[in-house]
C-alpha cells in the first residue's frame, strides 16, 4: 500500500503482543499475529467513533483516567488473544480438560487468561507501590513529616520505584517470549514513523526507520513514575498533620491506600502532560522528553522482518476500516467455545447482508454435525476446525457463494460437485427431479436438457435405479465446460447417463418419454441487478433467458413435440411470474398444467402432449 511521499500525521497507535502488533485508529483496532505454521491471522474489530463516545473521553486530565484504564483492558486481553494464536494447540488435552469442555463447556485457555490479567495487576500494586513504600521503611525519615523530611522521603521512595520499574525492564527481558514481545514492540514504532514520515510501507523502508516514538506507552510509564512522586509528596504534605497516626503500621496501611486513590490523578496528569510532549518537536522539551525516549531502548528491540510484516499487516487493516465502514470485522482463529465463534460469524455476516443460516451451514460442515443441532448447542472447538470455519466465511465475505467455496452442494440427498462453470442447484430444483422420478416409468427414455451441473439427471437416475425402475437417461447442455463437470459428478454418484453438447435439441436424436428442463430465464435487463453472489459469480450463459426471460421455453415449445414420444411428458422449472405466459405457448399441444413449489409460487409447467 503506497503512502503519500510528505511527511504525515497519524492518531493510529499501536501495542506489541505475543508474535506480533495491536494497531489502534479512531474507528477500529487490528491485532496481526504469526501462528505457528508461519501465517499471519489477523483478528480486527470496530469502535465507537469519536464523535459517539462518552464525554469522559474529552474532558481534560479525566480523559488521562479514561484512557488508561481502557487502554489497560483491552492491552491484555489482545495480549492473551494473541498468546491463543502464537502458541502451539496441544494436541491430546489432559483428562481433566476433556472432562470441562464435554459436561461444562468450560475451556481452561480462557480461565488462565482472567487468571493473569488479575494476578497482573495485583503484582503491577505490590512491586511498584508496596515494595518502594517497604523498603523507604527502613530509612530514616519521619513519613509523617509535612516538612522537608517528608518531602525527602516521598523523592527517596519515588528514586527506588523508578530504579525497580528499570530493573524490571532489564530482568524480563531475559525471557526469550518477553524479548520477542520487545522485538514487535521495536517493530511497531518503526512502522508508525515510517507512515508519518510519508515512505511507503514496505519491510525495507520500515527497518529502516526508528524504534522510538514520541508517542510510546513507555514514555508514559516514566512520567507517570516522575508524576507520583511530586503528586504523593504534595498530598503527604496535606494530610500528615491530620490522617497519620502514632501505630507505624496503621501509617503504613493508610500511605498505601492514599497511593491508590490517587493513582487516577497521577495518570490524568501523566496523560495530558505527554499530549503535550507529543505535539511539539522543539529542542527545547527534549530534555522533558530524554529520559523517556531512552528509556524506550530498553523496552524495544530490533524487530524481525516477519515482525515488522505483522505490524504493517495490522496498520493498514486499521487504514481501511477507517476509511471504509464496510470493511468486515476478521477474527483469530483459536480454540474455544463455538457458541463466540458462531455469534461473532453472525455479527460479520450481517453486516455484509449475509444471511445467519449461512454461518450455521459452515459450523455444520466443518464439524461434521447436523446443521439443526448448530444454533443453541455449546462446545469446544479446535484451532484447526476454527481455521477453517474463518477461512471459508472470509471467502463468503468476499462475495463468492458459499456452496461455490465449499465445491459441492447436496441436491435430493445426492453430492453435486459445483463451481463457476455451473448454477448451484436450488431447493426447488430438488422439487422438479422428484415430479419426473414420480412419473417414470420402467424402461422410459429420459432428456435432461440444460442440465448444467447434472443435478437433476443424476438424481432421476439414482432414485429411479434404488425403485428398481431403470430408464435411460440422457442429459445436454450448450457449454462444454458445464458438461464436464456434469460427467464428474456422474461419476461420482456411480449415475448412468449420456452426456452431449447440444444447443438445447440441435445434436438430439429419436424421442424421449419425459422431457425435464430448468433453462436460463432471467429476463437480460435484470441480471445486474440480481444478488451480487448470483450476477457476479454464477455464469451469465446459464441465466439469461433474453429480453423478458422467456427466449428457451419459445424454442422448447417449438421443438419439443417432435422429440416426445407419444403420451410423452414435458416438466419445466419457470421463472415467478412467468407460469401463464409459457402455458399459453403449448396452446393446442396437449394438456398443460402449473404446478407450485413448497413457497406457494408457480413454479413448474407439466405439459403431456
Amino acid at each position: 500500500m503506497k503512502q503519500k511521499a510528505n511527511a504525515c500525521r497519524t492518531y493510529i497507535g499501536g501495542q506489541a503482543v505475543m508474535e506480533g502488533v495491536m494497531m489502534r485508529g479512531k474507528c477500529a483496532m487490528a491485532t496481526a499475529v504469526r501462528d505457528p505454521e508461519g501465517v499471519i491471522q489477523v483478528e480486527s474489530e470496530r469502535l465507537k467513533p469519536p464523535e459517539k463516545r462518552s464525554k469522559a473521553t474529552k474532558i481534560p486530565f479525566v480523559r488521562g483516567v479514561v484512557n488508561f484504564v481502557s487502554s489497560l483492558v483491552d492491552g491484555n486481553r489482545v495480549l492473551m488473544r494473541s498468546a491463543d494464536v502464537a502458541m502451539p494447540e496441544e494436541e491430546q488435552p489432559t483428562k481433566a480438560e476433556k472432562w470441562l469442555e464435554e459436561k461444562h463447556q468450560i475451556h481452561l485457555g480462557g480461565v488462565f487468561n482472567f487468571i493473569a490479567i488479575a494476578l497482573g495487576i495485583v503484582l503491577a500494586l505490590l512491586i511498584f507501590i508496596a515494595l518502594p513504600q517497604f523498603i523507604t521503611d527502613f530509612l530514616p525519615f519521619d513519613k509523617t513529616d509535612s516538612g522537608l523530611d517528608g518531602l525527602w522521603f516521598n523523592l527517596t521512595e519515588g528514586g527506588i520505584r523508578l530504579a525497580i520499574f528499570i530493573a524490571y525492564i532489564l530482568l524480563i527481558s531475559l525471557i526469550p517470549s518477553l524479548k520477542r514481545v520487545f522485538m514487535c514492540h521495536g517493530a511497531e514504532h518503526k512502522t508508525i514513523t515510517c507512515y508519518e514520515q510519508g515512505k511507503e510501507l514496505t519491510v525495507e523502508n520500515v527497518r529502516g526507520c526508528s524504534r522510538v516514538h514520541d508517542r510510546c506507552g513507555t514514555t508514559f510509564l516514566f512520567l507517570v513514575m516522575i508524576v507520583s512522586i511530586l503528586v504523593f509528596s504534595c498530598v503527604n504534605v496535606v494530610v500528615a498533620e491530620w490522617l497519620y497516626t502514632d501505630n507505624s503500621k496503621l501509617n503504613a496501611v493508610i500511605r498505601f491506600g492514599l497511593k491508590l486513590l490517587m493513582l487516577p490523578v497521577v495518570a490524568g496528569i501523566s496523560y495530558e502532560v505527554l499530549r503535550l510532549l507529543a505535539k511539539t518537536k522543539s529542542k527545547l522539551v527534549l530534555p522533558l522528553k530524554l529520559p523517556g525516549l531512552l528509556l524506550q531502548r530498553l523496552t524495544t528491540r530490533e524487530p524481525e522482518d516477519g515482525m515488522i510484516e505483522c505490524a504493517i499487516t495490522a496498520f493498514n487493516v486499521v487504514l481501511q476500516m477507517d476509511a471504509d465502514p464496510t470493511v468486515p470485522e476478521r477474527v483469530f482463529a483459536t480454540s474455544g467455545k463455538m457458541s463466540q465463534l458462531l455469534k461473532n460469524t453472525k455479527k460479520r455476516f450481517a453486516l455484509q447482508n449475509i444471511e445467519e443460516d449461512e454461518a450455521e451451514w459452515i459450523f455444520a460442515l466443518v464439524l461434521d454435525l447436523p446443521k439443526s443441532s448448530i444454533a443453541g448447542s455449546e462446545r469446544i472447538i479446535k484451532m484447526s476446525q476454527a481455521k477453517e470455519i474463518i477461512r471459508i466465511a472470509d471467502e463468503r465475505l468476499t462475495g463468492r457463494p458459499l456452496w461455490y467455496i465449499i465445491g459441492d452442494a447436496d441436491f435430493c440427498g445426492y453430492k453435486i460437485k459445483v463451481d463457476e462453470r455451473v448454477l448451484i442447484p436450488r431447493p426447488e430444483t430438488e422439487e422438479l427431479a422428484m415430479m419426473v422420478v414420480a412419473s417414470a416409468e420402467e424402461g422410459n427414455s429420459i432428456l435432461d436438457l440444460c442440465t448444467g451441473s447434472g443435478a437433476i439427471a443424476i438424481a432421476v437416475e439414482r432414485e429411479l435405479a434404488k425403485h428398481k425402475r431403470k430408464c435411460k437417461v440422457t442429459a445436454t447442455d450448450i457449454s462444454a465446460e458445464a458438461l464436464a463437470l456434469a460427467k464428474e459428478n456422474a461419476e461420482l454418484n456411480e449415475a448412468e447417463i449420456l452426456f452431449v453438447q447440444s444447443d438445447l435439441f440441435s445434436r438430439i436424436r429419436g424421442r424421449f418419454d419425459i422431457i425435464v428442463t430448468n433453462p436460463p430465464y432471467i429476463p437480460t435487463s435484470e441480471i445486474d441487478g440480481l444478488q451480487r453472489e448470483v450476477q457476479a459469480h454464477e455464469p451469465r450463459l446459464a441465466l439469461d433467458g433474453g429480453t423478458d426471460g422467456l427466449d428457451y421455453y419459445r424454442r422448447i415449445a417449438e421443438a419439443a413435440p417432435k422429440y416426445l414420444a407419444r403420451g410423452g411428458t414435458l416438466m419445466m422449472e419457470v421463472g415467478k411470474g412467468q407460469a401463464q405466459a409459457v402455458v399459453k405457448m403449448f396452446k393446442g399441444n396437449g394438456y398443460s398444467m402449473i404446478i407450485q413449489d413448497f413457497n406457494g409460487v408457480d413454479r413448474y409447467v407439466k405439459v403431456v402432449l
